[in-house]
């Protein structure tokens, strides 16, 4: 039984042998082009440096009187208010974006709408406060740093959202002032008929609870002083012992050490209460340096260098089609 030999496809060969010379040819294109413009940057060097310098120069003069200034304002949302006033800057901000300045003069408030570029909010991240005696806050932690790096459970939207203080940017083209901004932008968060009904029902249940808190102490006094002259009396009687043996009395001292902590906090809470989205500090007018607001100095060199490109690749299009128009 014979068996052939396979043989050499010649048709085989010589598409091996073509797809070599293209991939060669491909390379000499591109050699060929980068040469190409190479000499043209070489050949027209002193056009590229005067395009880069003007647009250099134009652009640093553009940067150098483009005014950006970054202002802050720092709140704290009560009554369970955080998303409406997340929400409504949100809103904001959009509307800035549209170029609705109908919306920030009428229904926001703001005189110059044009004055404000840019608006966002942010938690500012106090971990120690978040967890002040809230057990629940820190066994949350816990659980949910479990499952993920402690780092991305703090800056989460559900941890950070509930965290005592938040900052408001915004971004004006001009020096601001309170008046201008600050003012009529607190006055539209303040302006919600739901929370304002809840702000006013708040107060007077914290107003009540530090008056009520305040009897309790003055009772616990009476109880205490009322001891105190038994012990000073003639004190040591089947009532002093009584006393000693009875764990009452150090529940009434626990319950007024309690009372007076509380009542501290309390009245701190009282000045933050007076309003939905309380302001707590505000910092305007900060000049805003960022490397994003010094781009026009990159920018215009690079512009100028195409448009010149540009030019000259259009010029000869434009020569070569008159040309082959001419033979015809």
């Amino acid at each position: 039984m014979s068996t052939k030999v396979p043989q050499d496809n010649p048709d085989q060969e010589i598409d091996i042998f073509q797809l070599s010379k293209s991939i060669g040819s491909f390379f000499d294109r591109i050699s060929a082009m980068i040469f190409r413009s190479i000499h043209f940057f070489v050949r027209n060097w002193i056009i590229v440096l005067i395009l880069i310098v003007l647009g250099f120069g134009l652009g640093w003069f553009l940067d150098a009187n483009k005014k950006s200034f970054e202002n802050q304002v720092i709140v704290t949302p009560n009554f369970g208010s955080v998303d409406y006033l997340y929400s409504k800057i949100d809103l904001i901000e959009s509307k800035i974006i549209a170029g609705d300045t109908a919306f920030l003069k009428n229904e926001v408030g703001i005189n110059k709408p044009k004055l404000i570029k840019k608006i966002e909010i942010k938690p500012i991240a106090d971990v120690y406060k978040f967890i002040e005696d809230k057990e629940q806050n820190f066994e949350l932690i816990k659980l949910m740093a479990e499952v993920g790096e402690v780092k991305k459970v703090l800056e989460d939207n559900v941890t950070s959202k509930n965290y005592t203080f938040h900052s408001i940017t915004f971004v004006t083209n001009q020096i601001t002032d309170q008046k201008d901004i600050v003012e009529p932008l607190l006055k539209y968060l303040n302006g919600s008929e739901y929370f304002n009904a809840l702000q006013k029902i708040g107060y007077k249940n914290l107003a009540d609870q530090i008056v009520k808190n305040d009897t309790i102490i003055a009772q616990i006094d009476q109880v205490l002083n009322g001891f105190s002259n038994t012990v000073k009396n003639g004190a040591k009687n089947d009532k002093l012992v009584y006393y000693n043996e009875n764990t009452q009395l150090n529940d009434i001292i626990k319950t007024k050490q309690y009372l007076i902590i509380d009542q501290g906090k309390n009245r701190l809470k009282l000045v933050n209460y007076d309003k939905t989205i309380k302001e707590i500090n505000s910092i305007l007018n900060r000049n805003n340096t960022k490397i994003t607001n010094g781009n026009f100095k990159l920018l215009f060199p690079v512009v100028f260098l195409f448009l010149f490109i540009l030019v000259h690749l259009f010029q000869k299009f434009y020569r070569n089609q008159l040309l082959k128009s001419q033979f015809k």
